[in-house]
């Protein structure tokens, strides 16, 4: 089992302007077990992009550990896929090339890298789009091309800052669902940043509220799967734990 492992993590910065240390993370410590589905959520400036770049290797621990199977997390490494809220797409590669690029990069041949490439737009209902180019695309179909293009990588953990937050709410509902329906079918692990509550909920296996840089509180979702939001949106289980999260965040 390829487990992720945060052991007493912490981060802290030298504001110049404050004159001072500054502690963005705090000794959180949280285990992902391969294959679940993990939303954070908490407001502004909880440290939630913080607690997402150090596991993607970006930016240096100051304390404790991260750990994927057992070994140190040093820096970026393709076994942690990251899908930003910017879409970040090649603008001069065709929708089949970027999604083509990771197995590309990981020395697979052209025809292989097709095919997998080929594969995930068809799993995320995008076949028809493989030889058009970003600027072509809607927002929502350029996200869901900067999702397929971080699985096809087949990362052992995909990494989600806030990927949604840009697109209209109509069509955020309909990522929400098609990234529940990818999650099944390929079970990746998924640590997914979000302020949004009800996205938080409705997406993950576990909710984690950060608060100043420390876990608050760490709550399952009992809702069965696959998940649609017409049938959600009623479910007794997640109006409670929509609203013991929102209040939890809001008291942060």
């Amino acid at each position: 089992m390829k487990n992720l492992t945060l052991r007493e993590l912490s981060k802290t910065y030298f504001d110049p302007y404050a004159g001072a240390h500054l502690t963005a993370v705090h000794d959180v410590s949280l285990t992902v077990q391969q294959g679940e589905f993990v939303s954070i959520v908490g407001p502004s400036g909880c440290g939630k992009t913080t607690l997402l770049n150090m596991i993607a290797g970006f930016i240096p621990v100051s304390g404790g550990e991260i750990l994927l199977d057992g070994r140190a997390v040093k820096g970026p490494g393709p076994e942690r896929g990251v899908v930003f809220q910017s879409f970040a797409l090649f603008p001069w590669k065709t929708v089949l090339e970027n999604v083509a690029f990771g197995p590309k990069m990981r020395g697979l041949p052209r025809p292989e890298c097709e095919s997998v490439a080929r594969e995930y737009l068809a799993l995320a209902g995008l076949a028809h789009a493989a030889d058009r180019y970003p600027n072509e695309l809607s927002g929502g179909m350029q996200q869901r091309v900067g999702v397929v293009r971080a699985l096809a990588n087949n990362p052992d953990v995909l990494l989600m800052d806030e990927p949604f937050a840009s697109v209209d709410a109509q069509t955020r509902m309909t990522l929400q669902e098609e990234l529940t329906r990818i999650w099944q079918e390929r079970r990746p692990t998924i640590i997914f940043i979000t302020h949004d509550v009800g996205e938080a909920v409705f997406l993950a296996d576990r909710v984690v509220v950060l608060s100043k840089g420390r876990v608050l509180k760490e709550l399952g979702v009992a809702l069965p799967r696959p998940r649609a939001w017409d049938l959600v949106i009623e479910d007794s289980a997640y109006k409670a734990v929509s609203a013991e999260v929102l209040h939890l965040v809001r008291s942060a």
